[in-house]
């Protein structure tokens, strides 16, 4: 069971994430989740630390996707943003979403990293496909109220992986 929480990497923010070694690493193609991962939770405000981020993966030449399980109205004009196709309602963890951002970037899962900032939603959905998973702590403290309480079952798991060696 830990092996499809535990992330492959844990960072602070999207910014230290190294594209670099990503791409030695044979990785191609990213899959994005939005909320407080890429913008703060209902909001469109995009940190210049991220618009800078966002512009390396392109100059790379990833290819990248969002997957979220927000709806489409807000995140429609942020994928136009960002210029990155999106998956809306993706219910994750259901690989589905995964699949199809899979198909549309033409990549395999062992070219394709999800990067987002929840355990039970991001990296339980990419480890159960295959993919290189980053979870990433989130831009803000605000979030949709369900997620608050998942986030305290969260910070458990991420104790236990951290116990158990999974987790620096």
């Amino acid at each position: 069971m830990w092996k499809y929480l535990c992330p492959k990497q844990y960072v602070e923010g999207i910014h230290e994430i190294n594209l670099q070694w990503l791409e030695s690493k044979g990785i191609k193609g990213l899959i994005l989740d939005l909320d407080n991962t890429l913008v703060p939770w209902n909001e469109c405000t995009v940190f210049p630390e991220i618009e800078e981020w966002i512009e390396e993966i392109k100059e790379i030449g990833f290819r990248a996707c969002i997957v979220s399980n927000n709806n489409s109205q807000r995140g429609r004009d942020l994928s136009e943003l960002f210029d990155f196709p999106a998956f809306w309602k993706a219910v994750k963890p259901r690989r589905r979403a995964f699949r199809k951002a899979l198909d549309l970037m033409g990549v395999k899962p062992s070219q394709a990293a999800v990067v987002g900032d929840q355990v039970f939603t991001d990296v339980l959905g990419g480890n159960r496909l295959g993919l290189y998973t980053i979870l990433v702590q989130p831009l803000s403290r605000r979030e949709f109220l369900g997620t608050m309480y998942v986030r305290k079952v969260e910070r458990l798991v991420l104790r236990g992986l951290r116990r158990r060696g999974y987790l620096k």
